[in-house]
């Protein structure tokens, strides 16, 4: 099943400059494991937008949890929603 998460970042954006390199690369590990579908930050840098794949809710309250940027408190708060890709424009991703 997919879940989109938004996420809400604290306000330490020296923490968050800091601990992006190793969030990045928990988040390239969990693409080589087909559960990642797409991620990134909001342009304010308040937050973030991520899709996973994964069985249940829990499933995904725990790849939270793991990332980087939970541990190191960047992570305030986030919401999980089921969703349904039903297009998507491969051409306009990175």
């Amino acid at each position: 099943m997919t879940f989109a998460v938004t996420i809400d970042y604290g306000p330490d954006k020296a923490k968050i400059d800091e601990f992006r390199p190793p969030h990045r690369e928990y988040l390239r590990e969990l693409i080589t494991k087909d559960i990642l579908v797409i991620a990134g930050p909001f342009i304010d840098n308040s937050g973030g937008f991520i899709v996973y794949n994964a069985e249940n809710e829990a499933d995904v309250e725990a790849i939270i949890k793991a990332d980087p940027f939970y541990k190191c408190g960047v992570f305030q708060t986030w919401k999980i929603r089921p969703w349904k890709i039903v297009m998507a424009n491969r051409e306009l991703l990175p």
